[in-house]
């Protein structure tokens, strides 16, 4: 029975640690750090009318509360990030979009650098420049670059061992290093001239170049005065739209915070040498500046993860007092952080501007999961889905796919197959999907809060079938998809069904809600026929290989984990063969000698 939880705080210890809030189902609702957990989870519990609507929510839906002690409040803080990003919890501020954006490398201590692509940061005495939030607008900055200062193109790897110029030196985009006498210290020039435009020094570049300009035209030296020109111009290409914000050469992000009735909006901006490079926004419905604190610490945390790019300086629009973050951000990025408020006119501004940008965020910001508890009528918004098809070939091989779908975006490595062999040749689609109900229990949480069904009625019903006849009481919410009269995925007379409901659901052809459904059940479809093709082909493939003599089931398991396929089998000598686990020297030969007949028969 769920019933209301009751604190006691003689059950929690005074000392540093994480806390993980659960409701009646286990779900992780609420992952939080504490310098003091017995005081911290109190304050939960007292005094509720003075609370957000958020905190009031949350304490209404807690039924457990599971507790992991830490040495340090800097040791509970990374541990909450983690399981942030881990579980997702409801309540807690998950950053949707928390993808590595795309840096310049300069790799300053090769002989020859080249300016590379990157999302990931390392500490391998390279410089990094950016971020930028558009991949797209970071290849049009490194093209332009490369057409203008030639540098290397190619990696390390390819870079020792060319014979010969790539199609880059031919187009006069690259020196050629690799093969030809490159003047270093006209290669080292250059690479100076690339840095300080990244580093925000353009004009001094650009007083440089026109200098030098001038003096090649004078000296009637006028191809040279023409490269210079052109590197002029790409310079002004390169920093167009980037507005000096303050007058100084240091990296900073700005965060602003804005609210309105639905919700809070974070900006966040992204200065380099007084530059404004980039910006980002975020939302999160149902929060208030009352909450700004904990929402900054939290964005914080997990935005600014390993391998991320990190400034010395973060402004933040309020002080975070006795805050670990400045030492766990300084030991990822191997130098000092500085969390600091405001201090001066300048910064305020830009504060300012990043409020403006938080403000811009919460402009339609609706989400498709809070649309779709609108339109289905659901208790709470789909913050994970899970879509399942079932699928068999001629009744052999059934299977049904399961896909993930978590705040509306897919979650690849959450898809799961399921094979009912007990099934075989039934072509019992409603028995598959009752069976994948009562193993997906079995397999336990994080459980979803809708659960998709690729069909009608009748497998929607198999799915209940199926979840009533588990011991423990889920409570999913379920929708089932069925395709329209010409019974192609994708058409606008797709309808939906819901448990208890004659009649479909009122989704409009076309919508928004509609055409998401679509999109989730596809993916659903096509993940289950491209496993079951896969494993059929795979199937083929080892009767052709237990077939040859000398190679049993036993054997042919162990060919196929080392090899992806079967022709990297045959492409095999007689070492690697018999250097197998399992195999030995003898049998490995006679392997080889089998799967070359093969390979004669196959040519012939």
């Amino acid at each position: 029975m769920d019933t209301e939880y009751k604190f006691f705080a003689d059950h929690f210890p005074d000392t540093p640690g994480v806390y993980l809030m659960k409701d009646g189902r286990g779900r992780i609702l609420y992952v939080g750090k504490a310098k003091r957990l017995r005081r911290r989870l109190a304050s939960y519990f007292r005094n509720t009318a003075a609370h957000t609507p958020k905190t009031r929510a949350l304490v209404s839906h807690i039924r457990h509360v599971d507790i992991l002690l830490t040495a340090t409040e800097k040791e509970a803080l990374l541990l909450e990030s983690g399981l942030i990003k881990k579980h997702r919890p409801r309540y807690n501020i998950v950053l949707k979009d928390d993808k590595q954006y795309v840096l310049f490398r300069l790799d300053r201590q090769s002989e020859f650098p080249r300016l590379a692509m990157t999302r990931k940061v390392v500490r391998d005495g390279a410089v990094y420049f950016g971020p930028f939030t558009s991949a797209s607008a970071a290849r049009t900055v490194w093209k332009l670059l490369g057409k203008v200062f030639p540098l290397r193109k190619c990696k390390d790897t390819a870079f020792r061992n060319r014979v010969r110029p790539c199609l880059y030196h031919d187009i006069g985009q690259c020196w050629g290093p690799c093969v030809k006498d490159v003047d270093r210290a006209a290669y080292a020039e250059m690479v100076h001239r690339v840095e300080m435009l990244l580093s925000g020094r353009s004009m001094e570049l650009v007083d440089d170049l026109t200098r030098k300009m001038k003096e090649a035209s004078r000296d009637m030296e006028y191809e040279r005065a023409a490269e210079y020109r052109d590197q002029i111009r790409a310079v002004g290409k390169t920093v167009e739209g980037q507005a000096a914000v303050i007058h100084d050469n240091r990296d900073r992000d700005v965060i602003g915070l804005a609210e309105n009735g639905q919700g809070l909006g974070l900006g966040l901006l992204f200065v380099r040498q007084g530059r404004l490079l980039d910006q980002k926004q975020f939302f999160w419905p149902g929060l208030t500046l009352d909450e700004g604190p904990e929402v900054v610490e939290s964005f914080i945390g997990q935005f600014y993860g390993p391998g991320r790019f990190i400034p010395s300086m973060v402004i933040v629009p309020m002080e975070l007092e006795e805050s670990p973050l400045p030492e766990v951000l300084a030991e990822r990025s191997g130098a000092a952080v500085r969390i600091v408020s405001p201090r001066n006119t300048q910064e305020k501004q830009l504060l300012g501007i990043a409020r403006n940008v938080a403000a811009q965020a919460m402009e339609s910001q609706e989400t498709i999961t809070s649309r779709l508890r609108k339109v289905l009528r659901l208790p709470e918004e789909p913050v994970r889905i899970e879509c399942v098809d079932a699928s068999h070939l001629s009744g052999k091989d059934m299977r049904v796919g399961q896909v993930v779908f978590e705040d509306g975006r897919r979650n690849p490595d959450a898809s799961r197959l399921y094979a009912f062999p007990e099934l075989e040749g039934a072509a019992d689609d409603y028995a598959a999907l009752a069976g994948w109900a009562r193993r997906r229990v079995e397999s336990g949480p994080p459980w979803p809060d809708l659960v998709l069904i690729d069909g009608g009625r009748g497998q929607l019903s198999a799915v209940e079938k199926g979840l009533a006849e588990c011991t423990v009481e889920c409570g999913w919410e379920l929708a089932a998809i069925a395709k329209g009269e010409s019974r192609r995925a994708g058409e606008l007379g797709d309808v939906v069904f819901r448990p208890g409901r004659k009649n479909p659901m009122p989704l409009k052809p076309g919508s928004p809600e509609l055409l998401f459904l679509q999109m989730i059940r596809d993916a659903a479809h096509r993940f289950v026929l491209g496993r079951q093709r896969r494993a059929r082909k795979k199937a083929v493939l080892s009767s052709e290989l237990t077939s040859l003599p000398g190679i049993g089931p036993k054997t042919a398991r162990i060919l196929w984990d080392r090899f992806e396929s079967l022709d990297a089998m045959l492409e095999a000598g007689p070492d690697a063969l018999g250097g197998l686990s399992g195999i030995g020297p003898k049998r490995g030969e006679k392997i080889h000698a089998a799967l070359q007949a093969l390979k004669a028969t196959r040519d012939s």
